[in-house]
């Protein structure tokens, strides 16, 4: 039977490789990982060969056909679609170089962030990557190579900056494999490969939709209601894990939409202020423990907060694995997407994070600095959250029971 998208969605990853057959050759290769590739398999000069197409669901069903179909016309034609591929990759000038290639995705999917996000990554890719990779045609480069364009932005000791660019590089080869221009991406062999960065030792998802799958996984929690209103809570406020979880109900200021509490890694007081939507998580909640001491008391006692291992049971239990985010990751989360994606001063973030800022003079800024830009900037961050839970389409992974 020929497939449709419907049987493609509900095909869940093996222990092994899976098939998924079409018809007149083509076929969806399903990795044990989740990852999904059209593959086209044929006969030329009496041996079996296959052609890649892409991967799903970037290349559609609908498209996929379509490109086999291109394919067989070939092969009836005497020529093999694979070396026809490779020929048409050296003679067509700088089409498929990696800077064209780059410069593609960027005109694509720039008009959708911040102008000065958009700046910063083209001058990044200009700067530290072109002159290097750039002339070369884009399905050649291999992972040395890409490492060593990498290591030139490390040993200048700009290791955030290098970390950033190998990220870029990730998203420009995954574009060029989903328009057939690239068999894979090669930046997912130097998983490792640099020593990680400052504030990024915690793993965290920070691609728009990753994020958007996290949070709809931890909006479909069924456990207690004081642990899902803790999931809810975390990436709204973004505050420490520990902190979250010993939240008062005192410090809940519901008229000033603020929570105030003193900072327990560094003995100082510290203002969240609290969005629409985390008043909501708050308003939910409080029926059920409003009368106690904490927000989220514990499961045995009232008098105690909650477990420090609650949330990340919970988020295992869902199948949100600790390579892919923790508690202390959504502090990344933020920090990473309020600058790049939504544009605001590292400044305003850092205070949010309760990190230590301090003005030209070397002075501590107070709790309030910057306050009302904050709550500005917390109202846009939920904002953001609900946009890209309800409006990028996400195909789920797999989850745990």
């Amino acid at each position: 039977m020929p497939l449709t998208d419907t049987a493609i969605r509900k095909t869940k990853p093996e222990s092994k490789s899976v098939k998924l057959y079409d018809e007149r050759g083509l076929f969806l290769l399903v990795s044990p990982k989740g990852g999904k590739w059209w593959r086209f398999k044929y006969r030329c000069d009496g041996k079996e060969k296959q052609l890649s197409l892409g991967v799903y669901p970037d290349v559609s069903l609908k498209d996929a056909r379509e490109r086999r179909d291109d394919a067989r016309k070939l092969v009836a034609k005497g020529i093999d679609p694979s070396a026809n591929r490779k020929a048409e990759k050296e003679t067509s000038g700088g089409k498929n170089c990696f800077e064209a290639v780059t410069r593609e995705w960027f005109a694509k999917y720039s008009r959708d962030w911040s102008k000065d996000h958009a700046n910063r990554i083209i001058r990044r890719m200009e700067r530290d990557v072109f002159p290097w990779i750039g002339e070369k045609p884009i399905g050649g480069i291999k992972a040395p190579e890409l490492l060593s364009v990498i290591r030139r932005i490390e040993d200048r000791g700009a290791l955030e900056t290098a970390h950033r660019a190998l990220g870029n590089c990730g998203q420009v080869f995954r574009y060029a494999v989903a328009t057939g221009r690239a068999e894979r991406d090669p930046s997912t062999d130097l998983r490792g490969a640099l020593p990680p960065a400052k504030g990024e030792h915690f793993a965290a998802v920070t691609e728009p939709k990753q994020v958007a799958e996290i949070l709809r996984a931890l909006d479909s929690y069924e456990g207690s209601i004081t642990v899902g209103c803790a999931l809810k809570l975390a990436p709204l406020v973004f505050v420490r894990p520990g902190e979250l979880r010993q939240a008062q109900w005192e410090d809940i200021n519901f008229e000033e939409k603020e929570w105030r509490y003193l900072v327990s890694k560094t003995n100082t007081q510290h203002i969240v202020p609290l969005s629409r939507q985390a008043i909501e998580v708050l308003q939910e909640i409080r029926p059920i423990t409003g009368k106690g001491r904490f927000v989220f008391p514990g499961a045995r006692s009232k008098d105690r907060p909650m477990s420090d291992n609650a949330i990340l049971a919970a988020m295992r239990r869902m199948g949100i694995e600790k390579e892919e985010m923790t508690g202390h990751g959504f502090r990344a989360m933020a920090r990473t997407i309020l600058d790049e994606v939504l544009g605001f001063r590292p400044d305003f973030i850092e205070h949010q994070l309760a990190h230590a800022v301090r003005d030209p003079n070397g002075r501590a800024y107070n709790r309030t600095a910057h306050l009302p830009e904050r709550k500005k900037m917390m109202q846009a961050w939920a904002d953001y959250l609900d946009k890209l839970k309800s409006s990028i389409e996400v195909i789920p992974i797999k989850r745990g029971a």
